[in-house]
């Protein structure tokens, strides 16, 4: 081997080392945070339900396609933009998370009947709240408009509880909600819009699926023997 393929085979040698060496850096959220457009994501993951999953496990797809994708060329174009360009401002964040990330943990969900309050936390379980998510992901499938988990769980990691609730959960209804409550975000920017977003987004009696419009009626989410003393 002459002396300049000795170089350049020890230069890549030396580059895939220092790759080696550098993913598991790259994949730890400490790492994530340093970056202070991300800070305040970090710090809201720390306060979070999911504070033993790393941002990689829920941002990253597995597989070579997702690495290079959503690591790899999603990482070099933040870097760029960072020292480059103009960061984005934290409430206007967006990142998509991809179900079948979501459903590689919580896959039991899709086999769950859901017509039984019991494992609702308290305030939500006084209303018997039912969700049938395996007709919801059929549904988002269908209508091809990119919805999936996080249309409904979307600040579950990222927000804060509300209104007592233990647990960060999908707003209920917004609209009529008898405790208004407003984010203490810039209004209009995209995390807002996030946490304003409610059921009624789809189930408006206006929108349709497969030719039928959606109940906007209670008993559609809620077991009529929980929700009446609700009503009067």
């Amino acid at each position: 081997m002459g002396k300049g393929l000795t170089l350049i085979a020890a230069a890549l040698l030396v580059l895939a080392l220092g790759g080696a060496a550098a993913i598991p850096l790259t994949n730890h959220p400490a790492f994530c945070a340093s970056c202070h457009t991300v800070k305040p994501s970090y710090d809201s993951w720390l306060r979070s339900s999911h504070k033993n999953v790393t941002c990689v496990d829920c941002h990253v797809r597995p597989g070579i396609s997702g690495f290079i994708h959503d690591k790899v060329f999603a990482g070099i174009e933040d870097v760029a933009i960072t020292f480059l360009g103009t960061p984005t401002e934290p409430h206007n964040l967006k990142s998509h998370v991809y179900s079948s990330v979501c459903i590689s943990c919580h896959r039991a969900i899709l086999r769950v009947t859901e017509v039984s309050s019991r494992d609702l936390p308290p305030p939500v379980k006084e209303v018997g709240l039912i969700m049938n998510h395996r007709e919801h992901m059929e549904a988002f499938e269908k209508r091809g408009k990119g919805e999936g988990c996080t249309t409904c769980h979307g600040r579950v990691v990222h927000g804060a509880p509300i209104k007592g609730y233990p647990i960060v959960i999908p707003r209920g209804h917004v609209k009529l909600d008898d405790q208004p409550h407003e984010p203490d975000l810039p209004e209009n920017s995209m995390l807002w819009k996030a946490s304003m977003a409610d059921c009624l987004r789809c189930h408006d009696g206006e929108q349709t699926h497969e030719g039928e419009v959606l109940s906007n009626h209670c008993e559609t989410c809620h077991l009529p023997d929980k929700i009446g003393g609700f009503l009067f």
